[in-house]
């Protein structure tokens, strides 16, 4: 039962962590703008949505 309860409390605090990062991550950016925009995931600079060429992503067409 202990493991349980220690991994869910393991779970929880990766969960929590990450949105924390993700957060500092936002407002470091809007403190800083010239730094360049906010890169959202799956986006521009994050190479997750494909296509990512030389220092710049290529669109294929889809919006």
């Amino acid at each position: 039962m202990t493991n349980y309860l220690v991994t869910i409390g393991l779970i929880l605090a990766i969960v929590l962590g990450g949105i924390f990062v993700d957060q500092a991550y936002r407002r470091f950016a809007r403190r800083h703008p010239e730094l360049g925009p906010f890169r959202k995931e799956g986006g521009c600079g994050s190479c997750a949505g494909g296509h990512c060429g030389s220092g710049h992503c290529e669109t294929d067409g889809h919006g």
